[in-house]
């Protein structure tokens, strides 16, 4: 079943278009990682996703029902970043007792387990914590509401590494107990990378594409050797990054459409074939030059 479906969504602020005809459709209890720069309409497009917003023009539907102001899809979702709002002055432990109060699949006791992992104090208040703190408790939320769509917007943000590892480890251990449609939306692929089963990359408000993770890791290759050999190679085809090496030695990632024949003549003439991380990919793919931050420093 489709939890999500977008045909051409748009939206606009005054005359900026933030998100383009985006279509789309992600499957129920499936972790999806929504993938892209900083600015390119991906809060945009969750808050749209969760009926915080409205779109400018397109259809989007949430359980086969338009989520903007939609009680249903308010009851089964929950939007987590690190701006989420909670009355001021109650304090964290009651927090967790209302939420128990509106999500139906609240889980006590994991959020209680979480809470004292992450060594609250039950007496404080959420606008007194600090940025890391802040997030780690959004995270609670929203794991233990157990919604059939929960959504994840830049979760991590303020966290060490050592609790963005418990946090990854806490939702991959929960969502395989407890299978849900996940979005998990990050700039940083290579942390979450093990956790998705589907990845949806957006440039500019647009879909660049949709696939699974597993055909993300193929979809590209990296070839190293000398320039004449690998532009030889690569002639016809669009090169996603080079970067060069001394004087004759090129890098060039290029789309994995090779036949096995091109292959065996590339290592022959002393071509390095390898393959491409999908975090690289995607900053490739999500770049405005070829040759990245070489390119500044290029003068022809």
């Amino acid at each position: 079943m489709r939890v999500i479906e977008c045909t051409d969504l748009t939206k606009t602020y005054l005359r900026k278009i933030v998100l383009d005809k985006l279509s789309f459709s992600i499957e129920e209890n499936k972790i999806t990682g929504l993938i892209g720069r900083n600015g390119v309409g991906k809060t945009t497009l969750l808050k749209i996703i969760a009926g915080f917003i409205k779109e400018t023009s397109g259809q989007v539907k949430v359980f086969s029902e338009r989520p903007y102001n939609n009680l249903n899809v308010s009851l089964n979702s929950i939007f987590v970043d690190d701006q989420m709002s909670f009355p001021p002055a109650i304090p964290l432990s009651e927090i967790l007792t209302v939420a128990g109060n509106f999500y139906p699949n609240w889980d006590r006791e994991l959020a209680k387990r979480l809470f004292d992992y992450f060594s609250f104090d039950p007496k404080s208040y959420h606008n007194r914590l600090s940025k890391g703190k802040t997030s780690t408790f959004n995270m609670i939320i929203g794991l233990a509401s157990r919604c059939p769509l929960t959504i994840f917007d830049e979760p991590t943000t303020g966290m060490d590494a050592a609790v963005r590892k418990d946090f990854y480890r806490a939702l991959l251990k929960d969502y395989i107990a407890y299978p849900r449609t996940i979005i998990l939306s990050s700039h940083h692929l290579d942390e979450i990378e093990d956790l998705l089963e589907d990845v949806l990359l957006i440039k500019d408000g647009k879909k660049q594409f949709q696939m699974s993770i597993s055909e993300l890791k193929e979809w590209a290759i990296g070839l190293k050797g000398t320039t004449e050999e690998v532009l030889n190679l690569t002639d016809g085809k669009e090169i996603l990054f080079k970067e060069y090496f001394g004087v004759n030695t090129i890098y060039a990632v290029v789309k994995n459409d090779f036949s096995e024949f091109l292959l065996n003549k590339a290592r022959l003439v002393g071509v390095e074939i390898s393959s491409v991380q999908p975090s690289d990919l995607c900053v490739y793919l999500t770049s405005e030059t070829k040759g990245g931050i070489d390119d500044v420093f290029n003068k022809h």
